[in-house]
């Protein structure tokens, strides 16, 4: 009889074993999990009234749980979105810096440039009429050039102002030498002399100096504020690999699925997702920060009396001091020109005189700057320079310090002062596995995300190499150097046209000094002194009044 009955006992407690832990027990409800679940906008057809069992959920604990597949798989998705929208909110503020002050900065050089041209055009026509009018195409160019070489083109800046000057002096010779008629030919002679003669004295070296180290500062450093936009737009659009959306998954709304729809995750295990979903982008912060470095270097240089405002607001001043350099000594470079280029043919007939204007015997005067106000973009340069150095600096480290920023947000995690009322991926506890370090290598061993270290994303190195691109081309412009933007992804330094001029050689002050012309020959070619001292003395009041209208000063 016992035998029988131990017979029957056997299989049935065998079977209450194989049974569900919880099948003795009422199910709990899943009221609280269907409210929150609604409230993101989900059906509330695909979440049951009650736990079931979790042997179908392919992410989330197998346990009693308030999540259809249908449910995970939603979550899922929405774990992801949130997650790609954390990291471009993160990012947002680094984003808009680079955003809104190189539109800033463009503006300002841009209508610098534009401000620069006019005064100098309304000077001319207002007080030399019709022959500058007749002239004008050699200061025009001047500034297009300029202008195309600020937006990337491929100009030559030192061979560019020498043209420039060399285009002057033809002009500015025939000028005082009207009794002459000169060919092509004899006026291409007569610019081979300018180095050598120096007819505008040391204007020309001196302005050479500073225009091709203030627009190889200015160039690059806005260059460089688009890079680091560009950069910034394409990281802070992330693409979560199928391992971090199933750890995101796991952190976010698993809690939901356990029944703890408010429970939100620790900060710890929240850094170790995110370490391990933004392994990429921390790698991206050693170059970016060395690019950041470089872009206050640069920006010291826009400080610096090299500044492409101090260069630009006066330089009718510096052209015109040039000019006058070219009057007070023009029978001496005529008489050398005529010794190295031989005697030029008369004109037909000498043009015919005209009056002085009254204001003849006005002296030269150089403007005080505090009659040119500044009114580009309605700032000044220091003041743009200033603000973007605060920003750039806030902006270091800014890739490696997402995960930090990210969990640090309570809408996201418990925070740190509550780490045992929190999720740890299992249950509500403490999150107790160490935090990884940053970068792609350190996360052979993260315990919340499968991350492939041995295959970095090309995407991510690409930003790496247009940094690594960017850093060299600054570090040339902050020493001076051209650089060669014509193309970004470039990795070579470019050292491209003018080379600037290094620190212990360029003049640290705007002091133009002129510079006597070289004494005549006592032997040089007998000319007609008769009808040059005519030509200088008709021509003497236009060429001064040339210099006055740069000044202003010409009523």
């Amino acid at each position: 009889m016992l035998s029988w009955i131990g017979a029957v006992i056997l299989p049935l407690s065998g079977l209450l074993l194989s049974l569900p832990a919880r099948a003795d027990v009422k199910a709990r409800s899943c009221g609280e999990v269907r409210q929150a679940y609604g409230a993101k906008g989900f059906s509330l057809t695909d979440i049951p009234y009650q736990e079931i069992a979790g042997e179908h959920l392919r992410i989330c604990p197998q346990e009693y749980t308030c999540c259809t597949t249908e449910m995970e798989d939603k979550l899922s998705q929405q774990s992801k979105l949130e997650f790609e929208n954390l990291v471009e909110e993160t990012s947002h503020f680094v984003r808009t810096t680079f955003v809104s002050r190189h539109k800033k900065f463009d503006e300002f050089f841009r209508e610098l440039l534009e401000n620069a041209e006019k005064s100098l055009n309304d000077m001319f026509v207002r007080t030399y009429g019709m022959l500058y009018m007749q002239n004008s195409e050699v200061f025009q160019d001047l500034f297009t050039e300029l202008k195309r070489y600020y937006t990337g083109g491929n100009v030559n800046l030192e061979e560019m102002l020498n043209d420039f000057w060399a285009r002057l002096l033809e002009r500015m010779f025939q000028l005082i030498n009207p009794q002459y008629h000169f060919s092509e030919d004899y006026l291409e002679c007569v610019s081979k002399y300018t180095d050598q003669l120096k007819p505008f004295g040391d204007v020309p070296r001196k302005l050479k100096i500073q225009v091709t180290r203030a627009f190889i500062a200015a160039r690059t450093f806005v260059q460089g504020l688009t890079v680091g936009r560009e950069v910034a737009n394409r990281v802070s659009k992330v693409s979560p690999t199928p391992g971090c959306i199933r750890a995101l998954m796991k952190m976010l709304y698993c809690p939901y699925c356990r029944g703890l729809p408010t429970v939100r995750p620790c900060n710890n295990y929240c850094l170790n997702v995110m370490k391990g979903c933004l392994a990429n982008q921390a790698d991206l912060d050693t170059e970016w920060n060395l690019f950041i470095d470089a872009m206050l270097l640069v920006a010291e240089r826009l400080e610096g009396p090299f500044n492409i405002e101090s260069v630009m607001d006066p330089i009718d001043v510096k052209i015109s001091e040039a000019i006058m350099n070219m009057q007070e000594n023009s029978m001496q470079v005529s008489a050398k020109v005529f010794q190295g280029c031989g005697q030029p043919k008369p004109a037909p007939a000498l043009r015919s005189a005209r009056s002085a204007p009254e204001n003849f015997n006005t002296r030269f005067r150089p403007y005080n700057p505090e009659e040119r106000p500044t009114t580009a973009a309605g700032t000044s340069l220091d003041r743009l320079v200033t603000d973007i150095k605060e920003k750039l600096k806030l902006s270091k480290k800014i890739w490696s310090a997402l995960p930090y920023t990210i969990c640090k947000d309570e809408s996201v995690t418990a925070g740190t002062s509550n780490e045992e009322e929190c999720w740890n991926g299992h249950s509500k506890a403490r999150y107790l596995p160490e935090i990884m370090n940053d970068g792609l290598t350190n996360q052979i061993n993260n315990p919340e995300v499968d991350v492939d270290i041995t295959r970095p994303d090309t995407f991510i190195r690409q930003q790496i190499m247009a940094l690594r691109v960017m850093t060299n081309k600054l570090k040339n412009a902050y020493n001076g150097n051209d650089v060669n933007f014509q193309d970004t992804s470039d990795e070579s330094s470019g050292s491209g046209s003018g080379s600037g001029c290094m620190d212990d050689v360029c003049p640290t002050e705007f002091e133009f000094v002129t510079t006597e012309a070289p004494a005549v020959d006592s032997d040089r070619r007998e000319v007609d002194s008769s009808a040059t001292e005519l030509s200088h003395s008709l021509l003497s009041w236009s060429l001064l009044c040339v210099v006055l209208a740069l000044q202003r000063l010409c009523r």
